[in-house]
């Protein structure tokens, strides 16, 4: 059985329904049958039942019901409502002083379910502020606290590079970014502000070539290995992964000389040496 992957907001989770034997593509905006009703979401991606390790949870699989028509479109909360909607709970975030950054707000399509967006760095006690929003818009209200890559995601700005933030253009799903990826490209030295994007995160584009600088390290001589260089004895000290050269160090020919640290460049002494 194949599963859709829904996602009601670009800043929410996916969500597995069945696919219903509908032919269905990435981003269609579909029906699907929520516990709560029927909810208009879009397609993020497919795959197997086999993925999902519970039996239960298999079974459990809500339907995909239809691809969204025109009208129900129209039924989405427009930018204005929504803006007055931010507003609104921005305000009683205000009269209560909670230290949190609204961000978005969904509406399921009959406007019973109200799901604001916020960050924060820390637990937010928000029970009076969903008290005052329950009375206000006579809905349930649901508090959804995302992160710091979520939130550039969703409000959007420029990279180091001046291109607009990746994770709003053509990235998808977050991958992890890890510090190795940042020691191999050897940007390490340029400081965190350096390698991290708007989101204080490392940068995803860290990814990118992480596998080819980790083909290019191959080609060197390890840290600490003996190496000739033009007849003389040095040990290797540092590395010049795009530059495919490495540091040399070479012992002073007397005793109470000091040592020097040379650049080799790898491609034109392997040139030499054929």
């Amino acid at each position: 059985m194949k599963i859709a992957q829904i996602q009601f907001a670009s800043w929410d989770k996916k969500y597995n329904f069945s696919l219903n034997d509908l032919d269905l593509k990435i981003d269609d905006y579909v029906i699907v049958e929520t516990e709560f009703g029927q909810e208009v979401g879009q397609v993020f991606g497919f795959k197997d039942s086999s993925e999902i390790e519970s039996e239960e949870d298999r079974k459990s699989l809500k339907p995909v019901l239809r691809l969204a028509n025109q009208d129900d479109l129209d039924k989405v909360i427009s930018e204005n409502e929504k803006k007055s909607a931010l507003d609104y709970c921005q305000e009683i975030i205000n009269k209560y002083n909670l230290p949190m950054k609204l961000v978005d707000v969904h509406f399921s399509l009959d406007r019973n379910r109200i799901n604001f967006a916020f960050y924060s760095d820390n637990r937010v006690d928000f029970r009076n502020l969903v008290k005052d929003l329950s009375g206000h818009f006579k809905g349930i209200i649901r508090l959804t606290q995302i992160g710091s890559r979520d939130e550039a995601r969703f409000c959007g700005d420029f990279g180091h590079c001046g291109r607009v933030l990746c994770c709003q253009g053509h990235i998808r799903d977050f991958s992890s970014i890890t510090s190795e990826m940042a020691e191999a490209q050897q940007v390490v030295h340029r400081g965190s502000d350096r390698v991290s994007g708007m989101c204080g995160k490392l940068m995803c584009c860290l990814s990118y070539e992480y596998e080819g600088y980790l083909e290019l390290f191959k080609k060197l001589p390890p840290i600490g290995a003996k190496v000739n260089v033009d007849g003389r004895r040095g040990e290797v000290v540092g590395h010049h992964v795009l530059k495919q050269a490495v540091d040399v160090y070479f012992k002073g020919e007397k005793d109470d000389d000091r040592g020097i640290v040379v650049e080799v460049d790898l491609n034109r002494h392997k040139k030499k040496d054929s």
